[in-house]
């Protein structure tokens, strides 16, 4: 569906808004509105799916209360077709043609550049804004999930414009944007970081100063914490910007970064970013764009791979990048922190855009194919996540690169873990291991404690005790919140098989603690963790099952994690709502699970190959959801 031009620029065609209170347009002028509210439900929701729809569905979805539900589904779908002036919506799947609009405002907010999505009318509101439908609970409760997907997908949109525009220098822009955020969500302290940072690169340091003593009376007041290492980080430095005057220009600008990549290489950071922020200098200085882009890129890279709540300042070294010319390392690691914040959408778009610059780069192929098949298991759509990260582990080892092929390996073997293929997982996660211990013992969390999910699903209690202690042990030496985070997952679901629900549940509370304690943090681990934590306080029914319910729905449903999203419906569900665990089984058949579909009662609905799988086992594999009382 074409989806480039505004409505201010169009000319012709058929422009859809439901952002804000719903309108089509035809030619730059409103259509009347339809009769009744459901039409734009039905309008709303075979835009936001991608897969056609079945009658049945959609009549069970949004007619339940009618006497002939299919019946209301045909007057209503007569009535979007008037809308539209379309023919089209007949038969049994139904499916809205890409050219029945030129352009929708919602899919321009999810799929294109922040560029155009800026420019949308309705994104500081909400889908469907001022409707509500508590004749149909399902629906409320499917829309309750995408309100919150496009209000974070918005707030993605917005902090990437802010950041792109400081590094072109528009810090005014920058100022004004980052504003709009702490607006919209005043408690994530990386909107508030960026905008101390914007603040105090536009040279106002005393509203950088009160900015950042508000942001601390706000969290204080309302989390009962301080703010991170980031907030502070914003306040000492305020770009990516070098720190030193030119000197001797490109041999100088090659030898700073040498020596700052190999610093950093060697764990000493805050040497290793002064030199590379030295060779941004030189590189300026000698005026050779390749290199003004590949110091730009190793600071970016270092400051969002190897110093903890850095990358809101590493993201605006990459943007600089950019700025100057094109760069597929750029655009990826741009991509790899859009994944961490569960900002998916945006990190395809970069990813798709990196794979068009290293069409003769095969370790950078690799990089990329392991980060597209990541972030489509994050969001459920596994098997393009396997087809993605089969290849990835193809370019990988032509590339001869271990550390790549044990990262892509190790994405792989989660992938088949969470659908139950435990053979496959097996394999793959025990060759990530073997690769990661000769000689990337940081990374070695990671796949131990995704291995040691294996043995929880094999009944290999010790064995699984064993891996989880020493993933826990080496997230801690290296002071990373997400193995952290993962391995204590995994040490709170031992403690449960051992019979030991209290420890279980101060162990489950200790790992989603540490995933929050930096907020660029991996964000899937949380929800993981979440999961977890919801599963056994809902068994134990302990009266703060429902917030931590909704902390895991609203973390899963504004990244679009769909598996996590079906996961906390179903926990709803065991707090006695109905129409979670309806829309549950809803959401769970368009998952190609075959572990998900036995948790939820559902049919898949799709038409991927399933394969074989141990999905009874599985369930267990990735934290069940026990039935309430149960031990």
């Amino acid at each position: 569906m074409n989806v480039r031009a505004l409505p201010g620029e169009q000319t012709s065609g058929l422009a859809i808004h439901l952002l804000g209170t719903p309108r089509v347009e035809r030619d730059g002028q409103t259509l009347p509105a339809p009769r009744g509210h459901k039409v734009w439900a039905l309008l709303a929701y075979l835009l936001c799916n991608d897969a056609p729809v079945s009658r049945t569905h959609l009549a069970g979805l949004l007619f339940e209360d009618a006497q002939d539900p299919l019946a209301a589904l045909r007057w209503n779908l007569s009535e979007l077709r008037r809308l539209l002036g379309s023919d089209g919506l007949r038969g049994e799947l139904l499916v809205l043609e890409p050219e029945t609009a030129s352009w929708v405002d919602v899919r321009v907010v999810a799929l294109d550049s922040w560029v155009d999505a800026l420019g949308v009318p309705g994104l500081d509101h909400e889908l469907l804004e001022g409707m509500h439908f508590p004749a149909s609970p399902a629906f409320e409760v499917w829309l309750a999930t995408e309100r919150r997907h496009l209000q974070g997908t918005a707030e993605a949109v917005l902090r990437e414009a802010a950041m792109a525009r400081m590094a072109g220098g528009a810090l005014g822009e920058a100022t004004t944007l980052a504003s709009r955020l702490v607006r919209r969500n005043p408690l994530d302290e990386n909107h508030q970081a960026l905008l101390v940072r914007s603040l105090a690169a536009s040279g106002d340091g005393m509203g950088a100063a009160r900015q950042a003593a508000a942001c601390r009376e706000l969290f204080r007041r309302e989390l009962g914490v301080d703010p991170g290492e980031t907030l502070a980080a914003a306040m000492r430095t305020a770009t990516a910007a070098a720190t030193a005057r030119p000197a001797t220009g490109r041999a100088a600008a090659i030898a700073q970064l040498q020596a700052g990549e190999a610093a950093i290489g060697a764990g000493v950071l805050d040497a290793g970013l002064q030199c590379l922020r030295r060779a941004m200098v030189e590189a300026d200085a000698a005026g050779e764009p390749a290199l003004r882009i590949r110091t730009r890129v190793a600071l970016g890279g270092a400051l969002v791979h190897a110093a903890r709540g850095r990358d809101e300042e590493g993201a605006v070294a990459l943007h600089e990048a950019l700025v100057i010319g094109q760069d597929a390392a750029a655009c990826r690691e741009l991509g790899y922190i859009e994944f961490l914040r569960g900002h998916y959408e945006h990190a395809l778009s970069w990813l798709r855009r990196a794979a068009q610059l290293a069409s003769q780069d095969r370790a950078e192929q690799a990089r990329i194919a392991t980060l597209h098949g990541a972030v489509l298991s994050d969001t459920a759509h596994y098997a393009a996540a396997m087809a993605m990260l089969v290849d990835a582990e193809r370019l990988a080892s032509d590339a001869g690169d271990d550390r790549q092929l044990s990262y892509t390996l190790s994405m792989r073997g989660r992938a088949c873990l969470l659908r139950g293929d435990l053979e496959a997982a097996r394999d793959a996660l025990d060759r990530s291991i073997a690769l990661a211990r000769q000689g990337w013992t940081a990374f070695l969390p990671w796949p131990l404690s995704l291995r040691a999910e294996l043995d929880l699903a094999r009944g290999e209690l010790n064995a699984a005790a064993e891996r989880f202690e020493q993933a826990f042990a080496l997230g801690c030496q290296f002071d990373d919140p997400c193995w952290q985070g993962i391995a204590g997952r995994g040490l709170g679901r031992v403690a449960i098989a051992r019979g030991d629900p209290q420890r279980a549940l101060e162990i489950f509370v200790d790992a989603v603690e540490r995933c929050l304690r930096l907020p660029d943090a991996y964000l899937w681990v949380k929800g993981h963790a979440l999961d977890a934590l919801c599963g056994l306080v809902v068994a134990q029914a302990l009266p703060q099952a429902a917030d931590r319910i909704h902390e895991l729905q609203d973390l899963a449903s504004r990244s679009g994690m769909r598996e996590l999203t079906v996961r906390a419906h179903l926990h709803r569900q065991a707090l006695g709502d109905k129409a979670s665990g309806t829309a549950a089984r809803l959401l769970a058949r368009q998952i190609d699970n075959p572990a998900l579909h036995v948790l939820a009662g559902s049919v898949p609905g799709g038409t991927e190959n399933h394969g074989g799988c141990e999905a009874a086992e599985s369930c267990q594999s990735v934290g069940a959801l026990p039935t309430r009382g149960a031990p």
